[in-house]
């Protein structure tokens, strides 16, 4: 009982919602080749992105700060390695691809992701 109030107060803080595709691999009939389809696994479900920076590395010509993103999500949702995750929170949508396995706690589970790519 403790445990779910805990969950409903972690899950009150998600203010962002996302979708996730998975890849299945489809064998083409003519060709007989195998190639992957995206697929809708998931729909608009509730989660937060968490960011994090590391120090400015200089070097030579040029600095680079590594931006850490991190998802939290419901444990109860299955995010297979290599999926597509499109994540909407503060109005942004961005797309990214999972690049950790999942960290599932009872409470929630954490999911490193990198950002496929920036639209204009």
């Amino acid at each position: 009982m403790r445990l779910d109030r805990f969950r409903k107060a972690v899950e009150l803080l998600y203010d962002g919602r996302c979708d996730i595709y998975e890849y299945i691999p489809v064998k083409d009939p003519v060709t007989k080749k195998t190639k992957d389809e995206e697929v809708q696994s998931f729909s608009q479900i509730p989660c937060r992105l968490s960011y994090s920076q590391s120090p400015i590395t200089i070097q030579k010509e040029a600095g680079n700060i590594e931006q850490k993103i991190k998802l939290f999500i419901s444990p109860n949702i299955k995010i297979k390695p290599n999926s597509k995750i499109v994540v909407t929170q503060n109005g942004v949508t961005r797309e990214y691809k999972n690049a950790s396995v999942s960290a599932v706690f009872s409470n929630h589970q954490e999911i490193e992701l990198e950002l496929t790519k920036e639209r204009a």
